[in-house]
């Protein structure tokens, strides 16, 4: 018997049709004699209905009794049915079973504790909550492609080994590269960015990035995924301007194509229909101010926590920009300001609900002796970093940049309690097993 082979996003237009379906029993429920059988196959999930008038009785127990997670190839009519979220069910009459697991699967429909479920995240991943989370990060990073690419800005893939430490060496992985000696990996692509800025003008990057901190707080991964964007002749405001441009495009691109997967994991998506252009922004000495305020012994000079950025962007209902923090907490590399050389020209954006910082950029030092001067201060090795001081010597030019943290921005957008569910396989403190 030739039939289609339908995947279940595409089964609502061929409703009354004999289609074949090949996926995953993911759940199962009998009555007398009807089956319902939960079925899935990587773009979504349906019910197929098995009647016990369709098959011969050995068949019809085979289906009865199936397990969870076995693999099959079914053929059935497509019928109407308003209560599945494809419009559509599945009335089997063929069944094929390509694979019947052993043992029974380990993740049942009972309560599981969080340590169990990362110690099968292998399998966690086929779950429904799971498997919009990753379908939201998916179309994630697809609006972050296709904002730069609208944009005339040119993908450029910096390395993952580096001997050029990018923020702080007290958080990096050390290893051995063969004779060259000690090398790190990636904390950021920025400065190789900054070099294809003066090459193509507007660029960035998408890839993962890796900091030795041993946190362990919900908004925290060791290995995790940033894009970062440099642009020439770009100064602070206009810097800004291109980092809310950003969020704004991705919020909006997941709220037109992901709006199921966000109500079926229960995100309130009227707080993401408010974000909208322009974004707040405070600065650093108005938040100072703000935090003292509210009970806060907060001074200049100090760094912001989790609970400082919380009650910050809790007075705003879209994201909010925090600007100009003091120079001697912020990197080597970051332009001060004209007006008041204690700050320099960057900014944190926090978003709202409590996800704490999700882009940190800045205009960058463009000046040779200023940046020697910067790297000196902050106990740097010059002639590490002779490379990225050539950039000041050749062409220098005023220029801007930023790195958006991918997992921080799903994490809020799904309104997630941890970060791990925003990222396939979590490298956490005390996880890098699967």
């Amino acid at each position: 018997m030739n039939t289609n082979w339908v995947y279940i996003k595409d089964l609502k237009n061929h409703v009354d049709e004999l289609v074949e379906f090949r996926g995953w029993v993911w759940n199962k429920r009998s009555s007398g004699k009807i089956a319902f059988l939960q079925l899935r196959d990587g773009t979504g999930f349906i019910q197929g209905v098995a009647e016990k008038k369709d098959f011969d009785d050995e068949t019809f127990e085979k289906i009865r009794k199936i397990k969870m997670e076995t693999s099959v190839i079914l053929r059935g009519i497509v019928k109407k049915d308003e209560r599945s979220p494809f419009d559509v069910e599945l009335s089997i009459k063929y069944i094929e079973i390509v694979h019947e697991p052993e043992e029974d699967y380990p993740i049942s429909k009972k309560e599981h504790g969080i340590d169990f479920l990362m110690e099968n995240r292998h399998l966690w991943i086929r779950s429904r909550r799971q498997f919009h989370i990753l379908k939201i990060r998916n179309e994630v990073i697809k609006a972050i492609r296709d904002f730069f690419n609208e944009n005339d800005f040119v993908l450029i893939d910096t390395p993952i080994f580096t001997g050029s430490i990018g923020e702080s060496a007290g958080n990096t992985f050390q290893l051995d590269y063969f004779d060259y000696g000690k090398v790190y990996l990636a904390q950021t692509g920025q400065l190789y960015l900054e070099a294809g800025a003066m090459a193509f003008g507007k660029v960035f990057n998408l890839g993962p990035t890796f900091r030795a901190e041993k946190s362990k707080t919900r908004r925290h991964l060791i290995e995790f995924w940033m894009n970062e964007a440099e642009v020439a002749f770009y100064r602070h405001e206009d810097n800004i301007k291109l980092q809310e441009s950003l969020v704004n495009f991705i919020v909006n691109r997941v709220l037109a194509n992901c709006e199921e997967d966000l109500i079926e994991i229960g995100r309130d998506v009227d707080k993401l229909q408010k974000v909208s252009l322009p974004f707040d922004r405070i600065t650093y000495r108005e938040a100072v101010t703000f935090l003292n305020k509210k009970g806060f012994d907060i001074k200049f000079g100090d760094d912001f926590g989790a609970d400082e950025e919380t009650v910050i962007a809790s007075q705003f209902e879209k994201p909010v920009f925090v600007e100009k923090y003091p120079r001697k907490i912020k990197a080597f590399y970051m332009q001060p300001s004209d007006e008041d050389p204690e700050v320099v020209m960057c900014d944190d954006l926090l978003a709202p609900e409590g996800y704490g910082e999700i882009i940190g950029g800045s205009e960058r030092i463009w000046d040779e002796k200023l940046l020697i001067e910067r790297l000196k201060e902050c106990n740097l090795p010059v002639e590490e970093y002779k490379w990225y001081i050539d950039l000041r010597k050749y062409g220098s030019v005023p220029h801007s940049g930023f790195g958006l943290g991918v997992e921080r921005t799903i994490a809020w957008i799904c309104g997630l309690e941890h970060i791990r569910e925003a990222i396939p396989f979590a490298r956490t403190l005390y996880r890098v097993y699967p």
